[in-house]
């Protein structure tokens, strides 16, 4: 696997083989962290975040530290010259300048690939709007292979809001590349997903989808339950926000629904989409989701470094 150079703007960019190698890569560093300690030594990452994170900066900051590399960047538009009309290619071509390998989170659609395009360093994709985050996949798909010991015949419920929640664009993308997946789309109509992401789970080499309504329908039968919040920050209309944002909030009841050996997952931040008392459940594995996304972040970095 040789992906030196290479930027990461959405989960296609890597084949199967790639995707899988960087997962057993993240299992390797995970298993032996002191062993990478200064792998990345004299590197340098710029962290370009124009709306807020805690995961995903955090866990990319924290990942580049251990590796023995360090870390620059800005989080907020307004602490960067953005405020004062500085153009995304603009910015990425000078942060080229001193960094070696930079991320960025927009809001905008495309402005992951915009940076990329112009950049002259490899380029990873925080989150651009409610398009893709790829490495909250490839942490998806490191914590299912952990969790499930495959990413195959699985049944994946995907809950909450699906309109706009790109972890869950990103996820559905990447896992309709393994054999066996099936998913059921669970939210209500008016946060369902959209048109574009259906073609790309149902095309050639696709998988099979349903969508539902009710979760106490369909917890039954699933081998893992995605759930999301509803974003505020994506609604144009708070009316609609506040109507539709306690939709879906799994509890200890709704648990007792499930098979003993379901899987619940979140990228998060939840808001109470997920009650608190689930989080001792052992089924409930976001937290440890989260850790293991430094592990796929240190991971990713060494191989677009070129750093073995």
């Amino acid at each position: 696997m040789n992906l030196t150079g290479r930027s990461f703007i959405e989960p296609p960019d890597f084949s199967v083989e790639e995707l899988d190698g960087l997962i057993d890569f993240a299992g390797e560093i995970m298993a032996k962290p002191s062993a990478y300690a200064e792998r990345a030594k004299g590197s340098l990452l710029a962290t370009l975040f124009y709306e807020p994170s805690t995961r995903t900066r955090f866990s990319f900051e924290a990942a580049m530290l251990k590796l023995g590399g360090q870390v620059i960047g800005f989080s907020g538009e307004q602490s960067s010259s953005a405020a004062k009309g500085e153009s995304i290619s603009d910015t990425i071509r000078t942060v080229a300048c001193y960094a070696d390998i930079a991320v960025i989170r927009h809001p905008k659609e495309g402005s992951a690939k915009v940076a990329a395009a112009a950049a002259g360093i490899p380029v990873i994709n925080g989150g651009d709007g409610g398009h893709q985050h790829p490495t909250q996949t490839l942490t998806d798909l490191m914590t299912i292979k952990l969790e499930k010991g495959r990413l195959s015949n699985l049944k994946v419920g995907l809950c909450g809001d699906l309109k706009f929640g790109r972890t869950v664009h990103s996820l559905a993308r990447a896992l309709c590349r393994y054999d066996g997946i099936e998913f059921i789309l669970i939210s209500p109509e008016e946060l369902r997903v959209p048109d574009y992401v259906k073609v790309d789970i149902s095309g050639a080499g696709g998988c099979a989808y349903r969508e539902v309504e009710r979760m106490q329908d369909v917890l039954p039968e699933l081998d893992i339950l995605y759930m999301t919040r509803v974003q505020k920050e994506r609604f144009f209309n708070e009316e609609d926000y506040i109507r539709l944002k306690d939709s879906y909030i799994l509890d200890a009841e709704k648990m007792r629904l499930a098979r003993e050996d379901m899987t619940v997952m979140h990228p998060l931040p939840r808001v109470n989409e997920i009650a608190a008392e689930v989080d001792s459940d052992p089924r409930a594995v976001y937290f440890k989701q989260a850790k293991n996304g430094m592990y796929a972040r240190m991971a990713l970095i060494l191989s677009l470094l070129g750093i073995e």
